[in-house]
């Protein structure tokens, strides 16, 4: 079987705190709003994946500290990674574990 994954939604009691966190990463995070819905974010993974943070509700609580995202980032020259290449584990506002990988470049 052949899989691509193609949305990923986490929902967040801190939403500005989440969109700074990942912005701070180098992931480009566009406001949206669809009709009277939530004002959430969006980031493409890549061509077929899109991930999008959306604040918690009493419907739709927060997406919990048990997921885990293991993400290999491949900067863009033009905006630079902060973090130096290899692996990085780190910790998002709400607690979920990120780990990084960050691939030399050349």
């Amino acid at each position: 079987m052949d899989v691509d994954l193609m949305l990923l939604v986490i929902y967040t009691a801190r939403l500005e705190e989440c969109r700074a966190f990942y912005s701070e990463l180098g992931f480009t995070l566009a406001p949206e709003q669809h009709g009277s819905g939530p004002l959430h974010y969006s980031t493409r993974f890549s061509r077929t994946t899109l991930c999008e943070f959306y604040p918690a509700s009493d419907r739709s609580p927060a997406t919990g500290p048990g997921l885990r995202l293991s993400l290999t980032l491949r900067p863009h020259p033009a905006s630079p990674s902060p973090l130096p290449p290899g692996d990085h584990t780190l910790t998002d506002p709400d607690g979920r574990r990120l780990l990084l990988s960050l691939p030399a470049s050349g």
